[in-house]
């Protein structure tokens, strides 16, 4: 049975294994499964956290509920249903996301590009009905803790989905403003190679949750792109 089908005995109130039914003591802020199990630990944890995202700002939109569907564009259309039913449980208030976030930070201990896309993920619910607002810049923060991103990483994956209010292809790079060429094609390689696809099916995600990695390669790679245009911008003013 796929990660997604087994879903459906979660919603149900027993799983593969046993002790943990349905999402209620996950609601409550429990463990969700053990880590024996941990595909479908990690599926429910984001689903979770993902429909308490839509939460932070104290409303809903059906924007967000898009957005989170967007990310699991690759689950199977049959088993969509047992998605929502957790969704929709998880989301009845924003209480308790802590658990979701420590249950897929234990399971990908150490994985920064894994738990990298997670908040890629959640950004991209938390920006799909307009500006990230204040209480969910502090969701977001929060979570990135817990996985174990410092601030200075928690503001370099901010700013590459802010980019209408953090104009800085420099930061998006994890790198200081006017850092070499070389210094950022560095930064650049590393981070596009850790965003890669590829590199996150190793690292244990889904394929189906692979949805966000093409937009942050983007995201990536425009601001390298950027940058090496103010290179040569600044190189064609010092020939003059």
């Amino acid at each position: 049975m796929s990660t997604w089908g087994k879903l459906a005995g979660a919603t149900a109130g027993y799983l593969v294994g046993g002790i943990i039914g349905a999402v209620v003591g996950a609601v409550a802020g429990h463990y969700v499964l053990d880590k024996e199990d941990e595909d479908v630990a990690f599926a429910i944890a984001l689903i979770a956290l993902s429909a308490k995202m839509s939460r932070a700002d104290g409303s809903f939109s059906e924007k967000e509920l898009n957005a989170f569907n967007e990310i699991l564009s690759e689950v199977p259309e049959n088993e969509l249903s047992n998605v929502f039913k957790i969704y929709k449980l998880a989301q009845q208030d924003i209480a308790g996301y802590e658990a979701y976030a420590e249950q897929i930070s234990a399971i990908f201990e150490n994985k920064f590009e894994v738990l990298e896309n997670v908040l890629d993920g959640l950004f991209h619910i938390a920006k799909s009905d307009g500006p990230v607002n204040k209480s969910e810049v502090m969701f977001l923060e929060n979570v990135a803790g817990i996985f174990g991103f410092s601030s200075a990483e928690f503001a370099r994956i901010r700013a590459s989905h802010m980019a209408s209010e953090i104009d800085d292809p420099w930061l998006i790079l994890g790198i200081k403003a006017g850092s070499t060429l070389e210094e950022a094609q560095k930064a650049w390689k590393e981070l596009a190679a850790q965003n890669h696809p590829d590199k996150l099916i190793a690292n244990g995600v889904p394929t189906e949750l692979l949805g966000m990695a093409n937009e942050k390669l983007a995201i990536i790679n425009g601001a390298y792109d950027r940058i090496v245009k103010a290179h040569k911008m600044k190189a064609g003013a010092e020939e003059v």
